[in-house]
This record gives structure tokens, C-alpha cells and sequence, in this order.
């Protein structure tokens, strides 16, 4: 299956924006958050989701679809690499406003830029997850073990050189889950 290393990597990104929400909520009621946590979910939104995941849809997917009959410059992939952007985008500025909050504590603007990131990125895994995979999976149901391989070694070769690996970020959106739970409590 042609997307199969992406839902995993949609399930790994919902399990950070969980988190996320957690984090915004912990805001919300006045609790400080440690760089410890802070610094984390930033890294994961811009070197796994963006870096990495992003990486592989548009080095692989994205030009294997194309060579499959779909335009890249309007429909679908059009959408998702403005959307990308858009993440990329909404990424920059939450690293912006992280700075701020861990220097002066004010937390209003960091609020702000992890709640359009979050509900960004839920809609675009919900559009990606409902509708571009489907596609995916019809049109290249013919080419789905040499995309999966590409999508494999894109994967591999990006967090190689972020020097991470898939193992640290699945363990740090786990940790995640637990640091913030402490948090709450």
C-alpha cells in the first residue's frame, strides 16, 4: 500500500497535536511549561512533520501521482503544497512566540500560534487521510511497492541527517503524553 508509511507517520503527528492541545489548555489555566516539553514539540513540528513527512510526500507521492495523470499545479497536490507551506508558515512563527514565552513567560501569542497550527494540521491529515489517499492508493495501486520503498529510504535519509531517527520521535511523542500529564496534575 502505496501510503502505508504515511498514516504511520499521520498517527505519530496526532499523537504530537494531542499533545499540543494539552499544552494549550495547560496555558489556558495559567500553568507554566518547561522548555523540557516546549522545545520538544517544536523540534517534532519542524524536523519530523516538516522535514521528513513532508519531504516524502513531495519527493515521492506527490511526483509519483503526477506521472499517474494528476496535475500538480492545480487539484489535490496543488492544495497540499500550499498547505504544507502553511504549516511551515504557522512552524516559524510557534518557534517565534515559544522564544518569547520561555523568555518573558507571556504565553498569549504562543496560544495563539499553536491553536492555528493545530487545527491546520488536523485539517490537512483529515484531507490528506479521507481524500488524497484514497486517490493515492487507486492510481497507484500498479507502482505501490517502488513508491513505498522511495518513501522508506526519503525517511531514512532525512532524519540521518537531522541526525535523529524515527525511534526519537516516536519515544518523544510518547514522553509527551507523560511530561504533560504531569503537568496537568
Amino acid at each position: 500500500m502505496s501510503t502505508a508509511s504515511l498514516r504511520c507517520d499521520h498517527d505519530l503527528i496526532e499523537k504530537v497535536i494531542k499533545a499540543m492541545e494539552s499544552t494549550i489548555q495547560l496555558l489556558n489555566d495559567g500553568k507554566q511549561i518547561p522548555e523540557s516539553i516546549l522545545l520538544p514539540v517544536i523540534d517534532f513540528s519542524k524536523n519530523f512533520t516538516d522535514v521528513c513527512h513532508h519531504t516524502k510526500e513531495e519527493k515521492s507521492l506527490f511526483p509519483a501521482l503526477e506521472k499517474a495523470g494528476m496535475p500538480s499545479n492545480m487539484g489535490p497536490i496543488a492544495m497540499m503544497l500550499i498547505d504544507h507551506q502553511r504549516s511551515r508558515e504557522i512552524g516559524t512563527a510557534m518557534e517565534e512566540s515559544a522564544k518569547v514565552y520561555l523568555s518573558s513567560g507571556d504565553s498569549t501569542k504562543l496560544i495563539s500560534d499553536m491553536q492555528q497550527y493545530v487545527e491546520h494540521v488536523t485539517e490537512h491529515l483529515w484531507k490528506e487521510n479521507n481524500r488524497l489517499f484514497m486517490m493515492a492508493e487507486a492510481r497507484l495501486q500498479y507502482v505501490s511497492k517502488k513508491v513505498d520503498d522511495e518513501l522508506n529510504e526519503i525517511e531514512k535519509t532525512q532524519l540521518t541527517d537531522l541526525g535523529k531517527s524515527r525511534e526519537h520521535y516516536e519515544k518523544l511523542a510518547d514522553n509527551l503524553s507523560h511530561d504533560l500529564s504531569e503537568q496537568g496534575s
